[in-house]
């Protein structure tokens, strides 16, 4: 099971100072444990807490009319969650465990504090909200503009890149942890769809399958088909405020 402490994600991209270390972990003094399947927040609550993700995985997504979802981003630990609703009376998002979970609720005047006596932290965090930002950019250009095959391509390099964050150990070969259908509802796609693109995928020798598990067996080239772009790395941090 995939765990991770907020401190160590910021961690990965500054030095943080004992007195951030301390701010960051008040964040985290609370646990909830979710079974797989658990509904976190729905659509329109009223959000009087945010949480972060140590442990496990789940998922935010947005309720069609015709009673089908969008899935708009996939969390994983030493993730915020519920940040973007951080500034409506509502929420804008539904967030649900994909597998059993612990988050840590806090409230949403702990992150005001925060930024107030840690500038540094308040910078990085907008930074990082900013790289989710293009992230979902990617994933509407692609919904609109590229095949199934491409989509389905992109996201495996998604998670792929995502979840090497967590395991540096991780190269081509790891378990992607999502269905076939969020991948399909996070690409537009049906189940059946999916199916069909991860087999072509397989016969063009560019993935191949095995025990729940995926090996990317020629990462250019699916990065060439898919256009994609590893927004997870290439950060330039030097414009952060020091430490206070």
């Amino acid at each position: 099971m995939l765990e991770c402490r907020l401190t160590d994600r910021l961690g990965d991209y500054i030095d943080l100072t004992s007195d951030e270390r301390t701010a960051v972990d008040r964040l985290t003094e609370r646990e909830l444990r979710l079974r797989r399947g658990a509904t976190l927040l729905r659509e329109n609550d009223r959000p009087g807490e945010l949480y972060v993700l140590t442990r496990g995985t789940m998922m935010s997504y947005v309720l069609l009319d015709d009673g089908s979802r969008q899935i708009v981003r996939f969390l994983l630990p030493g993730d915020l969650v519920g940040m973007a609703g951080v500034i409506y009376q509502q929420s804008p998002e539904t967030i649900t465990a994909s597998t059993d979970c612990t988050v840590a609720p806090f409230d949403r005047a702990l992150l005001g504090i925060l930024v107030d006596k840690h500038p540094r932290l308040g910078a990085l965090l907008l930074a990082l909200a900013q790289m989710e930002r293009v992230v979902c950019t990617d994933r509407l250009a692609a919904i609109g503009r590229t095949t199934a095959k491409a989509r389905v391509a992109a996201l495996l390099l998604e998670v792929r890149d995502r979840l090497r964050q967590l395991d540096a150990s991780i190269v081509d070969t790891f378990a992607p942890g999502i269905t076939q259908e969020e991948i399909g509802d996070a690409t537009g796609l049906t189940a059946v769809h999916v199916n069909r693109m991860l087999r072509q995928l397989e016969d063009d020798g560019l993935i191949a399958r095995e025990g729940g598990r995926i090996t990317l067996l020629d990462g250019p080239t699916l990065a060439r088909i898919s256009s994609y772009v590893n927004r997870y790395a290439g950060f330039d941090l030097g414009w952060l405020p020091p430490a206070r």
